[in-house]
């Protein structure tokens, strides 16, 4: 599903949009940026280490309202930075998570790629 961009949602939004993109897809990444212009280096390590192991996740760009998706996504995580990736809407963890699972070759079963 393809959310337009941002004008800066209230914060009832995000969590709707939130709960909608958990519910719907395999694998979130919620970052800064987008996949093909990630606005930080921690987005970046991320989006390259799970596109390591699969092609179909769906990226957020939670810039626009940055304050409200990390209200929304520590009440699912309890984690306030970003980047963050759920897959089957639980909570994984940032760059430095992946790259850990990663590291002890656990990230392609952690992403349901193998």
């Amino acid at each position: 599903m393809d959310f337009p961009p941002n004008q800066g949602l209230d914060q009832d939004e995000v969590n709707e949009q939130v709960e909608e993109l958990l519910e719907e897809n395999e694998i979130v990444l919620f970052m800064k940026g987008t996949e093909l212009m990630p606005q930080c280096g921690y987005s970046r390590k991320a989006i390259g280490l799970i596109s390591q192991y699969r092609d179909d996740y769906e990226c957020v760009d939670v810039l626009d309202s940055l304050g409200e998706y990390r209200n929304a996504l520590e009440s699912h995580s309890g984690w306030e930075t970003i980047p963050q990736t759920f897959v089957n809407g639980e909570f994984v963890g940032g760059s430095d998570i992946l790259e850990e699972l990663d590291e002890r070759d656990e990230l392609a079963e952690t992403l349901n790629a193998e």
